[in-house]
């Protein structure tokens, strides 16, 4: 089973707009008028410390599903990584490319790269990233984590590895939602320009692992930081064969698997998520 492109939100004017200036507030509305808050200020700022301690844990080449304006494939860029980001917002695409334009000074350049590409469609290297980011809720994405779960498997190598952010609330939710901003004086409801409704997934950690262990995943670490939660899951190696002609992608560096503890953001950029949801 796949999920379809979230369409909507890659056209969601107050998103675009929100990148633009670097600030909200920016919401993800239920139909009900349930509010969650997303972190544009975050997401357009430089890999904090919570982010960086994330991305010491990533192993070989590295697959963000949902950069936004990418400051991770910045950050693993300038480490001198293999990365690609997706998103399927015009807007945060072409944010990452700037940025990827312009890394830290004094610091070794990866292969650093970004596509406005769904997760659910054909990408470069499947089967071969050493690992996959879904952060900032993005485990959310498409509103069904079992095809998610399913989708990553097959773009992971053999035993790879996919950290993924994961609600604060112990929740298991699924909705329609719209990308709203806070154009009504505050009250939260704001405007939807350019984007309907699209499918949408809040978990938590325990949620996460249920889903993760009924689809076969390993449990590799769970942790807190910063206010924010994270799960590390571990592929299992793979009997059925890959589809031919896919690329597998080298690492960018020849490291063994991560052994302290293991553990970024298509055509659906999400919220960070980690924060209650305003009820209105």
């Amino acid at each position: 089973m796949s999920a379809p492109p979230a369409v909507s939100w890659a056209g969601a004017g107050p998103y675009a707009a929100a990148l633009r200036s670097g600030r909200g507030p920016l919401f993800l509305r239920r139909a009900d008028g349930w509010l969650l808050p997303l972190e544009v200020e975050r997401w357009c700022a430089r890999a904090d410390s919570v982010d960086l301690a994330v991305l010491d844990r990533c192993e070989g080449a590295v697959l963000d599903v949902g950069c936004g304006p990418g400051r991770l494939v910045a950050e693993l860029a300038a480490r001198g990584r293999t990365v690609l980001g997706i998103d399927v917002s015009e807007a945060a695409v072409d944010h990452a490319g700037r940025r990827l334009g312009s890394p830290p000074v004094g610091r070794g350049q990866g292969t650093g790269r970004v596509l406005r590409r769904s997760v659910f469609e054909p990408l470069p290297g499947e089967g071969g990233w050493g690992t996959v980011l879904l952060m900032d809720g993005n485990i959310g994405i498409g509103g069904d984590p079992r095809a998610l779960l399913d989708r990553v498997a097959r773009l992971l190598g053999p035993g790879g590895l996919l950290i993924a952010e994961t609600a604060v609330a112990d929740v298991d939710e699924r909705a329609e939602v719209q990308v709203v901003d806070g154009t009504d004086g505050g009250a939260g409801r704001g405007a939807a320009v350019g984007g309907g409704a699209f499918p949408w997934a809040r978990l938590g950690t325990p949620a996460l692992l249920r889903y993760a262990g009924r689809a076969g995943w390993r449990t590799a670490a769970q942790w807190s930081a910063g206010g924010r939660r994270f799960v590390a899951l571990r592929g299992l190696p793979r009997s059925r064969p890959r589809a031919s002609g896919r690329t597998r992608i080298a690492s960018s560096s020849a490291e063994p698997p991560n052994s302290t503890a293991l553990i970024s953001s298509q055509r659906a950029r999400k919220p960070s998520v980690d924060k209650p949801v305003a009820d209105r």
